[in-house]
């Protein structure tokens, strides 16, 4: 009996949270090792379905880095990285592609469906949302750094994404992008999710990865800050506090907000239904960042 009375009151707490968030988009990251754990990655899929059924509009938004990484390895490929970032030529791009449309989307949304969602796979082998210039970086010397065929997202199809949510449709996006000419680049999913986000106006973005929040002391679990604003961060990130694999995360949620996005979530997603403890629960299990 106790059990059960249990699962009432979390129910009853819930029910605030449904009603918020009824009708609001919210675009979900998937990304890290949680892609490539079978178990993590249904319960995440779980979740988004509940949010779909209770009336929210969830966006997902998904790379897959390491994926990618046992492709080319297969290909004997070895991957070339400048200042973090694979560099991308022909040969990789193809297998980027294939592994992004083929070994995770297209299962994403069958695996969606299969929990009773309409799911679209958005990718560069059907309809592309993401559009965006070649990307280079600023090197040491002053001059530009070539990566190849990557690209930084500069416009999204909001419209048909909001289409596609008000019909009861989870669009399911593929970290690949189309470029003025017609071809494909290759761009980061956490700066894409940021965008989408944006283009959007939604409601939240929450980036679910394999690292629990932001910590103030990386070597140190305890540290973890449940809250942090956009000054607060900027203060991080001056301090190398935030750096490597959480900086395109955490400049991802600042496009979001500067975007007019009210919250962005960093959120640990081999924790047990993290996706729905974070948005219908008082406590959360990540780190907020809002304005």
């Amino acid at each position: 009996m106790e059990e059960a009375i249990s699962k009432a009151r979390g129910l009853i707490e819930a029910m605030e949270y449904i009603r918020k968030f009824r009708g609001k988009i919210v675009v979900v990251k998937l990304g890290g090792s949680v892609l490539d754990d079978a178990e993590p990655g249904k319960q995440l899929l779980t979740d988004v379905a509940f949010m779909a059924t209770v009336g929210m509009r969830p966006v997902i938004v998904h790379g897959g880095g390491k994926a990618i990484t046992g492709a080319m390895n297969e290909a004997g490929l070895e991957p070339q990285w400048v200042q973090g970032r694979r560099y991308t030529d022909e040969r990789t791009l193809r297998i980027a592609e294939h592994t992004l449309v083929h070994k995770i989307n297209t299962p994403m949304c069958e695996a969606l469906g299969g929990l009773g969602c309409r799911a679209m796979g958005l990718h560069s082998l059907s309809s592309c949302v993401l559009f965006a210039e070649q990307l280079r970086l600023e090197g040491e010397d002053g001059r530009k750094v070539d990566l190849g065929l990557v690209g930084k997202v500069v416009e999204v199809n909001g419209q048909l994404l909001r289409t596609l949510c008000a019909d009861g449709t989870v669009p399911v996006i593929a970290s690949v992008a189309k470029d003025k000419a017609g071809g494909n680049l290759n761009v980061n999913a956490d700066s894409a999710a940021g965008m989408v986000a944006a283009a959007l106006d939604a409601e939240k973005l929450v980036v679910v990865s394999d690292t629990h929040g932001i910590r103030t002391d990386i070597n140190d679990p305890q540290s973890w800050v449940s809250s942090l604003n956009e000054t607060q961060i900027k203060e991080m990130i001056d301090a190398k506090i935030i750096t490597d694999a959480m900086f395109p995360k955490v400049e991802a949620c600042l496009t979001a907000l500067d975007g007019g996005v009210k919250k962005a979530h960093i959120i640990d997603g081999r924790i047990e239904h993290s996706l729905l403890l974070e948005i219908y629960t008082d406590k959360g299990v990540g780190t907020e960042i809002v304005k």
